[in-house]
């Protein structure tokens, strides 16, 4: 049997993980079989365990595809002009993501609950995402960009509040417009950060 190479192996990954989300976001974590995954990816039993060996696993493919995608969109961000514009930017891509998608971030969230393996997944993300962002915001301030009457952490657990509130909302609401919701969101976010404008620096 020939090796497959790199590129190979992470499409079919991908694919399984595709079918994988959409059956759990579609039934639930616990009502989902890896038979369910098998018909939703149109692979054997054999080919899906070469990959992933449990329900689990899956859910940890899916959380690290999604924190490295995060990860790629976060550096990416045009930080030496408005900030402001460049946390809009990112915050439209992941309001605007699919139903499916919607409701499998909230399946693993309640999933993470109630299964210890599912919490550490989920865990190991949630940190991933908050150093990401406490290291931003320290930056900003310490560039004076930035001027919170609170302190960094305080700052960061109301940000992500507002940001795992409409992570719910989205999910949960058939009549969700990002678009609607994104300029009150920013201005939260900017009532917390405090942009310091060019001409309020000199």
């Amino acid at each position: 049997m020939a090796k497959l190479s790199p590129e190979t192996l992470r499409e079919r990954s991908d694919h399984i993980l595709d079918a994988a989300g959409r059956c759990f976001a579609r039934a639930g974590f616990h009502r989902t079989t890896m038979q369910d995954i098998c018909r939703e990816a149109e692979v054997s039993p054999g080919a899906l365990y070469i990959y992933f060996n449990s329900k689990e696993a899956l859910i940890a493919g899916i959380c690290e595809r999604d924190r490295a995608e995060f990860a790629s969109r976060f550096a990416a961000m045009p930080l030496g002009g408005d900030f402001m514009e460049a946390l809009a930017d990112l915050g439209r891509h992941f309001l605007e993501e699919p139903l499916d998608r919607r409701l499998l971030c909230i399946e693993v969230g309640i999933e993470a609950t109630r299964n210890p393996k599912v919490g550490e997944i989920q865990k190991s993300v949630d940190d991933f995402i908050r150093t990401s962002f406490r290291e931003l915001f320290t930056k900003l301030k310490d560039e004076g960009r930035i001027a919170p009457v609170f302190d960094i952490e305080t700052v960061l657990d109301a940000f992500l509040t507002i940001a795992d509130g409409l992570l719910w909302r989205r999910a949960v609401d058939e009549n969700f417009k990002a678009d609607v919701v994104l300029p009150p969101l920013l201005h939260a976010v900017a009532a917390l950060l405090r942009p310091i404008t060019d001409g309020a620096k000199s």
